[in-house]
């Protein structure tokens, strides 16, 4: 099927381009600190994979690092609406009227809207509450919208795994599965603590677990199409 090695090619690059993107942001502005202009927007010292350092939104904000960020997701946004669009096509061809079919285009381009409106305003210095605010809805809008699509879908196909079985390789379906009820686990039990101002708590430094906990969760919603691109067969 042709709409398989479309979404088999599509979701590589989905996985790569932000991956690429945000390391090379992180790269330059920990290592190549005489790129940047202003010298406040320097980080030292930090893995923030690990030790929750700074926020990607820190990394990437500042120039010159804009100028690889921006480009890199209005690119994602683009290569997300055809992913979703050719995934529709794809469960149509199995499940015509399949009940899921609506919900995964809606909050799948829904998310793409979301990344591409989020990377518009970032960096743009707009001391207002309000403008604030709306930065962090978009954000959290793209999360919830990119796992519900991504949970509705992995539900869709597993709903008829058995007429699919042939297109591919089924144990990465489980694992897409396992990925997403991950990712909705983390997301829910670490709500009350994102919500929490940035002080210690318990003995945990809730700032530096709210950079940490955005880094790795960022890892595994693009991680998602790296196993779409391992999962389907190239089709003849």
């Amino acid at each position: 099927m042709e709409q398989i090695n479309k979404v088999k090619s599509i979701s590589i690059w989905i996985f790569i381009v932000p991956f690429v993107a945000v390391n090379i942001c992180l790269i330059l502005i920990t290592q190549f600190q005489g790129l940047f202009p202003n010298q406040e927007d320097i980080i030292h010292n930090t893995i923030p994979y690990f030790d929750g350092g700074a926020s990607i939104s820190r990394t990437v904000r500042p120039f010159p690092s804009w100028l690889i960020f921006k480009p890199s997701m209005f690119l994602t946004s683009f290569l997300l609406i055809k992913y979703w669009l050719y995934n529709k096509n794809i469960i149509s061809s199995f499940e015509k009227n399949h009940k899921y079919i609506n919900k995964i285009v809606f909050f799948g381009i829904a998310s793409a809207i979301a990344l591409a409106v989020h990377s518009i305003f970032l960096g743009i210095k707009f001391d207002n509450d309000l403008y604030k605010l709306f930065r962090r809805i978009i954000m959290f809008l793209f999360i919830i919208f990119e796992i519900v699509a991504q949970a509705y879908l992995v539900a869709t196909l597993y709903s008829f795994k058995n007429k699919i079985l042939k297109y591919i390789n089924q144990k990465f379906l489980i694992i897409k599965i396992c990925l997403v009820s991950i990712l909705i686990i983390v997301a829910v039990l670490s709500i009350p603590i994102i919500s929490m101002p940035n002080n210690n708590f318990l003995g945990l430094n809730v700032k530096f677990f709210k950079h940490g906990l955005e880094w790795n969760y960022f890892i595994g919603v693009i991680t998602f199409y790296l196993l779409t691109f391992l999962m389907w067969k190239k089709s003849n």
